[in-house]
C-alpha cells in the first residue's frame, strides 16, 4: 500500500502520487482502489530514487532514461534470442555433418563419375 511503502523509503505519498502520475510507476489496484505495489514495483521505485537522490535526475530526465532502459533490456532480450537460435542452427548443422546434403545450405547433388578404362593397347600380334 502506498502509506507503506512511502514509510519504507521515507518519502511522502504524493511522490509516489507523483510519479504515477508521470508514468514512472504503474502499481496495480484492487477493486477497492487501493495501490499494490510489487517486488519489480519497489525495484523501480528504488532506481527511481537512486536516480533522484544520487544524481540530481529530474522527472523528465528519469522518463527518458527509464524508457531507455526498458529498451536495452528488450534488445538484450533479442540478441540472446538470436544467439539462442544460431546455437541451435549450428548444432542442428553440425549433427547433420554425417549427411552433408542435409545440413547444405544448397542442395548437393551427387554425380557418380563411372571410372574409365584403362587405355586399350594395340595387339601387336595381329
Amino acid at each position: 500500500m502506498i502509506s507503506a511503502v512511502a514509510e519504507m523509503y521515507e518519502i511522502h505519498p504524493q511522490t509516489l502520487r507523483l510519479y504515477e502520475r508521470e508514468g514512472l510507476l504503474k502499481p496495480s489496484r484492487t477493486e477497492g482502489n487501493t495501490r499494490l505495489y510489487t517486488d519489480e514495483d519497489l525495484q523501480r521505485l528504488e532506481f527511481i530514487l537512486s536516480l533522484a537522490r544520487d544524481l540530481g535526475v529530474n522527472i523528465s530526465g528519469m522518463a527518458i532514461i527509464l524508457q531507455m532502459r526498458e529498451r536495452m533490456e528488450e534488445m538484450q532480450r533479442q540478441m540472446q534470442d538470436f544467439v539462442q537460435y544460431i546455437q541451435r542452427e549450428v548444432q542442428a548443422r553440425a549433427t547433420a555433418a554425417a549427411d552433408p546434403s542435409k545440413g547444405a545450405i544448397v542442395p548437393l547433388r551427387r554425380t557418380v563419375v563411372a571410372p574409365l578404362d584403362a587405355p586399350r593397347r594395340k595387339d601387336s600380334s595381329k
